[in-house]
Parts: structure tokens; sequence; C-alpha cells
């Protein structure tokens, strides 16, 4: 499935984590875009259901550093294979898939990997033997929506607290960087990651992007390789709102993924 560029380069910037949730069901005409974009995602080594089911006991206990989660009438299960080297990566990459896609419609979200509940989500989905649910993302309507005091410090808040691009990325010179590139990493940089660590770092070449972890330590029970699957959703929609069309491959530790332009 192609990323709808468009809207989910405008949602890019503004998601944000949500905690609280008004606890209205979501629409059914809603549910079923964000299905449509986690079956679109989805593969054998990493896929994504969205459910309404037992929702209070997936994120039941949700304590750390996500804090609680409050209400939310639907989440989206991230269900990795095992048996694939990269699912870890494949997991981050569509799960954010739903990410975008309900920030484009209007809702709000919430990864959450360290602390959930994998034996509610069990329940009600049948999980093959070298599967494993690696996250859930909360969603839902944001209680705070109409709070704009609060909406413009979580702006703030989060501007201040990302990594510059200098601290990310090695190889060409900025100044060298075609526009495409820049818009990538940019949306790159606004990925989300547990207790916003940015693990990823950036390998620039003229015509592509090399994707790593900045160390092979996991942290807080939630893969890096989880997170800069995300963050790969992030680089290639700002590289594709310039129409920088490319391809991913898949690689070995601590390297992840590069992203080359397809040829012309």
């Amino acid at each position: 499935m192609m990323t709808p560029t468009d809207e989910w380069y405008e949602a890019v910037s503004r998601r944000h984590s949500i905690r609280t949730y008004t606890g209205e069901p979501v629409p059914g005409e809603i549910l079923q875009r964000l299905g449509q974009a986690a079956a679109g995602f989805s593969g054998p080594a990493a896929r994504v259901v969205v459910s309404t089911e037992g929702v209070g006991q997936v994120f039941r206990g949700v304590v750390g550093s996500y804090g609680s989660i409050v209400d939310p009438p639907a989440y989206a299960a991230v269900i990795g294979n095992k048996a694939d080297p990269a699912y870890q990566v494949r997991c981050g990459y569509a799960g954010e898939a739903v990410v975008l896609e309900a920030v484009s419609l209007g809702l709000g979200t919430c990864w959450v990997g360290g602390f959930f509940r994998p034996e509610a989500v069990a329940l009600t989905e049948i999980l093959e033997p070298e599967e494993k649910v690696l996250a859930v993302i909360a969603l839902g309507l944001d209680a705070e929506a109409d709070n704009f005091g609060h909406r413009l410090m979580k702006k703030f808040a989060r501007s201040h607290m990302r990594k510059s691009l200098s601290e990310l990325v090695s190889g060409l010179p900025r100044t060298k960087w075609p526009a495409w590139i820049e818009a990538a990493l940019e949306c790159a940089r606004l990925a989300p990651s547990a207790v916003n660590r940015q693990p990823w770092r950036f390998m620039v070449e003229p015509d592509l992007i090399t994707v790593s972890v900045d160390s092979l330590s996991d942290t807080y029970r939630i893969p890096k390789r989880l997170d800069c699957g995300i963050a790969m959703l992030h680089l290639e929609t700002g590289a594709r709102h310039l129409d920088a069309e490319g391809t991913w491959t898949y690689m070995d530790p601590p390297d992840v993924a590069r992203y080359e332009l397809e040829e012309q």
C-alpha cells in the first residue's frame, strides 16, 4: 500500500501522544479506514489489528513513563513474527501507518510498548506459534482537544525535546542535501519513540539514506528497531511529499534499512 502522502505529511507535524480520551466510540467509517490502513501495511512478518474488544483489559495497569492511558475506545495491536529477522522494524513501520491514518482522520493516538497486557490481546486475536504482540496503540478522541493552551504546550515541548539533525545525521554535508533529504529527515526527527529516546541515526549519501540504531542495547523493554521502523515511515512520507519515490532494503545490525531513490 502506498502512503497517502499529503494527509500523512500533515499528520506527522500534528501527531503527539494522547493519554486521556473522551471514551466516545470511534465511528464505524473511521474504524473501517483504520482497518484498511492496517491491512495494507501488514504482511507475513508484521501485522496490525484494529479492535474495540477488551480495550480496558489491554491497558489495565499501564504505568511508568507512559502514565495512565484513560478511556480509549479502541486500540491497534502490533504483532510480529519472530521468524523474520526484520520483524521488529516491520512492526514499527506498519503500526505507524495506523497512527498517521488515525491522526489524519482526527483521532488521538499513543504507542504503548512496555507496559500493557499482551495476554488480553490474545483473548480476542489468535496468534501463530512464532507471533508476539510487540506493542499496542491507543486510539480515540483526545479529551484535551478543545484546550488550546494544552495543545500549544504539547507542541512546544515536543519541538524542544527533540535532538537536532546535527546530532542524528552523518555523511553528506547538509549544504549539499537535496530538498527531499531535508524533508525526509525532518519528518523522521518527529517520529515517536519509547520515552522519546530517539535511537535512530542517519547516514546520508547523494541518493540514499541509511537508518541505523545508536547502540545494540535495548531499553525500557522495547526494541529500538521498533522505534526505527516508525522513523522509517516518517522518512518515506517526507521524501514522497517531494515526489522522491524510493525503496527500502533491510540490513543487518547495527544498520536497520536503506532508503534509495528509484531510477527515474
